[in-house]
């Protein structure tokens, strides 16, 4: 599917007459494929922050817009070096794709959500996901396509190339791929609420329902490790009932088991953070894991725009950063690796905790809270998300979410155990930990995405050297 759209627009790209109209198609497309890709953000603001409809219809259509400015200047910049002959040109639309790609995840915080490479997880280029991460994979698709778009009559090696960089995987032994080794199991239960959004943050409806009901479920847990989503208790310590955080820090102190709890942390004065604590029997005080990467709107407002979040009635909605690379939670031998709502987006923060290969996470487990979204295809992409995750460092994923999708995946990203979205309820499992260093896992943990943008650098000024060829049909 991810083919049947990117193939048809490089062969229009292919045969745009000035850069200006290469740069406009380029916007067009990008535009339109954001905008389908996270139009539930509508959702969002709309129907759980009070925005007018037509004003969140304009607000997702102009973020996409924003976003495929991007598309627009690096297809404007191939444009000029759509005539360098098939293997050079389609090798620079891929780098300079990939640019478009790095640029929109990474800068002004990153929103990389929906990125090609996720199609592919599923597919024969996954195997290539250890070695070059999703952004890798997502240049490979790039190049796919335009070399079919550039394909002339006496020009099949390069469809022999594309098979066999898609096909070769198929014929070569899984073992030559595994980086990982089994590290011991956990079991685990993970809690879904499913509170509605709208009443989540309620004194008389939600804030009650959801005391009582996680409380329930982590005073009857009988895993090694049980996890509750984010902001599972959605008040602050201090504003809790007397006596319920005590007896929770009880439960977990006095036993063999552990639990990692969503809840917001903080006061005025220091301000404050979406956190996940985790509680456990040799703790003398409850371990803390701080989310870094967070949400723009939602937990922090970026300059200028105090103005567009008035209007909508989102709590919570200023956080402060965690530090990158914090320490795992260590549970029966397992070092858990939290991470909060769409953090998981950033493989290339996650990767900081794999500096040091002998306290790199075993597992990950990511706690969220996407019913602001409703019963949309957020849950899947999300649920995608992890997946890619999953394979670039070869680790487990255990998701305890409010609404879905609440999983455990294995370390080939494969759906495990699961829970139905919308519903409330309990998963218990076991989760086999992992050791080991994936390709990727190693150079993004110690030179970040540099080599990539290196590589973009260098095949774009390869590329403006060569020599302009015919302009025939491609």
């Amino acid at each position: 599917m991810q083919w049947l759209a990117l193939s048809p627009f490089a062969w229009m790209l292919q045969r745009c007459t000035s850069g200006r109209q290469a740069a406009a198609l380029g916007w067009w497309f990008a535009t339109v494929w954001l905008s389908a890709t996270f139009w539930w953000l509508y959702v969002a603001m709309h129907t759980y922050a009070g925005l007018h409809g037509l004003l969140a219809v304009v607000a997702v259509v102009a973020l996409a817009g924003a976003l495929g400015v991007y598309y627009a200047v690096v297809c404007g910049l191939y444009w000029r070096l759509r005539r360098t002959g098939p293997l050079v040109a389609s090798l620079a639309f891929a780098a300079l794709w990939t640019l478009a790609e790095m640029a929109r995840g990474i800068w002004l915080t990153g929103f990389g959500w929906g990125a090609i490479g996720y199609a592919h997880i599923d597919g024969p280029l996954a195997w290539y996901v250890p070695w070059v991460g999703a952004y890798g994979v997502g240049a490979l698709a790039a190049w796919s396509a335009m070399s079919l778009a550039l394909l002339r009559r006496g020009r099949w090696r390069h469809v022999l190339a594309v098979a066999l960089v898609w096909f070769a995987p198929l014929a070569l032994p899984s073992s030559l791929n595994d980086w990982s080794a089994p590290a011991g199991s956990l079991s685990v239960t993970l809690l879904q609420g499913n509170i509605p959004q709208d009443e989540k943050f309620e004194a008389g409806s939600g804030v009650p329902l959801a005391l009582q009901w996680y409380d329930e479920q982590l005073q009857a847990n009988r895993s090694e490790m049980v996890v509750a989503p984010e902001t599972a208790v959605p008040l602050l310590p201090q504003q809790l009932p007397l006596g319920y955080w005590e007896a929770l820090q009880s439960r977990f102190f006095h036993s063999r088991q552990a639990a990692l709890i969503g809840i917001p942390l903080g006061n005025y004065a220091e301000g404050y953070t979406n956190s996940v604590l985790g509680l456990r029997g040799e703790l003398a005080e409850s371990w803390r894991y701080d989310k870094h990467h967070l949400v723009p709107f939602g937990e922090f407002i970026p300059p200028l725009f105090k103005w567009f979040t008035a209007l909508m009635n989102i709590p919570l909605g200023d956080f402060n950063r965690g530090a990158l690379g914090q320490a795992s939670f260590t549970v029966a031998g397992q070092r858990v690796a939290p991470n909060i709502c769409y953090e998981d987006l950033f493989g290339e923060e996650l990767a900081t905790r794999f500096v040091d290969a002998a306290s790199a996470p075993t597992l990950f487990a990511n706690v969220s809270n996407i019913g602001w979204f409703g019963d949309t295809v957020a849950i899947d992409q999300h649920l995608h998300i992890s997946r890619m995750r999953a394979l670039e460092f070869q680790r487990p994923f255990v998701r305890a979410t409010n609404t879905g999708a609440t999983v455990i995946l294995d370390h080939k990203a494969q759906v495990s155990a699961s829970l139905p979205r919308h519903t409330r309820g309990v998963l218990e499992g076991r989760v086999e930990g992992r050791t080991g260093m994936t390709p990727f896992a190693w150079w993004v943990s110690r030179l970040g995405l540099w080599p990539l943008w290196l590589w973009v650098l260098l095949v774009w000024a390869w590329a403006a050297r060569q020599p302009q060829q015919d302009a025939g049909p491609p």
